[in-house]
């Protein structure tokens, strides 16, 4: 199985991650100028939760944001 939300679809998004040298300027520098980005991926705190759907338990994964609205019942 995937690693994405059963409940709002969320998944892992790429991003970046950006490296910046040099002082600031409100300590006397001359700004942090930026050296380099790399790519990076973000990925969902995705847990696996058992639920009563239709009065029977069902393993599903669930993203931890969803898991605290508690619009379910944890069988």
């Amino acid at each position: 199985m995937s690693n994405v939300c059963s409940v709002c679809g969320k998944k892992k998004f790429e991003g970046g991650h950006i490296i910046r040298r040099g002082l600031a300027k409100k300590e006397g520098g001359i700004g942090l100028h930026v050296v380099k980005t790399n790519k990076r991926t973000f990925e969902p705190n995705i847990q696996n939760v058992r639920i009563k759907v239709n009065g029977q338990t069902k393993t599903v994964k669930m993203c931890t944001a969803c898991i605290r609205t508690g619009n379910f019942v944890k069988a």
